[in-house]
């Protein structure tokens, strides 16, 4: 009996690579009989196919596989990560750009947290963005009310347990005390729902503004509330050890500054973004210890 594999790729996967979905969404969508190969309408997600099918998503053929691409986001608050809110409020995705293609958010951020989110066209970058195993450093500004202390953030940093989840010890820094809040600098290397909030609920203090400024080597920089750049493909490449063509050049670069791991920095595309915002809180840079420079609440650079 032969137990070769069949030939070609997992459909999902393919579904992934040309755009229409992450593996995950694209395995529910065979489920509800939405997926045809040859026009015949697919039940199992475990079928590999070859360029010679003819696959279709709701009767239209999919497009060739794209080339993988990453941009950088600058979430602003009140929109929720998802294509579709069952409450009716704005997401993401009523925001972006409208000249930017089908994209996938990599991790979430929730409701009232800003910042650096990554979107992708390929689902095979957004699920290793987001695997666990590969430790990707996010690093936070976060406000919270109340007078933190060094001996009060010792917990955090060798992690605590909350409402029976354990979560990963964090990289605190206390900032800047201002008033009545506190600014504070938090690395981890996990996303668990809301994991900030409620860690530092747990210590009794209360998070009033959570701005993220960096997801692994990916900078939040200068860009503005609700705009997009996007990340040049060589860069891609070489972050995510992918292999692929010449990238094209940008037509508009910016630099930002190096991260933790001493990589050089990176040029970014930018989008015109008709929908990107100026009035939003700039994040001062890519050194995640300072505050956002032009938001007058904001801490100031330590002495």
């Amino acid at each position: 009996m032969s137990t070769s594999t069949p030939p070609g790729d997992r459909i999902a996967k393919v579904l992934a690579r040309a755009g229409v979905a992450s593996r995950r969404e694209a395995e529910r969508m065979i489920e509800e009989g939405r997926i045809a190969v040859n026009g015949k309408v697919i039940d199992r997600a475990a079928l590999n196919v070859t360029e010679a099918d003819k696959i279709t998503v709701d009767g239209n053929p999919i497009g060739a596989p794209e080339k993988p691409r990453l941009w950088l986001y600058h979430k602003p608050t009140g929109l929720v990560t998802t294509t579709k809110d069952e409450q009716g409020r704005p997401t993401i995705f009523d925001d972006l750009p409208e000249e930017l293609p089908r994209v996938m958010t990599v991790g979430r951020l929730d409701l009232n947290s800003e910042g650096l989110l990554l979107l992708t066209n390929d689902g095979g970058i957004k699920r290793k963005l987001e695997l666990p195993s590969t430790g990707w450093l996010r690093r936070y500004r976060v406000r919270v009310n109340g007078r933190p202390t060094d001996d009060m953030l010792t917990p955090l940093r060798k992690g605590i347990t909350v409402d029976g989840q354990n979560f990963q010890p964090m990289i605190v820094s206390l900032d800047r005390q201002q008033g009545a809040n506190a600014w504070l600098t938090v690395a981890l290397r996990e996303g668990k729902n809301r994991e900030i909030r409620r860690a530092m609920a747990d210590i009794g203090l209360q998070v009033n503004r959570l701005i993220r400024v960096s997801y692994g080597p990916f900078q939040l920089g200068q860009l503005k509330s609700g705009a997009v750049e996007e990340v040049r493909s060589k860069i891609v490449r070489d972050q995510l050890g992918l292999e692929g063509d010449a990238p094209e050049k940008p037509k508009v670069q910016r630099r930002s500054r190096n991260d933790d791991s001493g990589k050089k920095p990176f040029a970014r595309k930018s989008y015109a973004g008709a929908k990107g915002r100026s009035d939003g809180p700039a994040t001062g840079g890519a050194k995640p210890k300072r505050g956002p420079k032009s938001d007058s609440r904001s801490p100031k650079k330590r002495g």
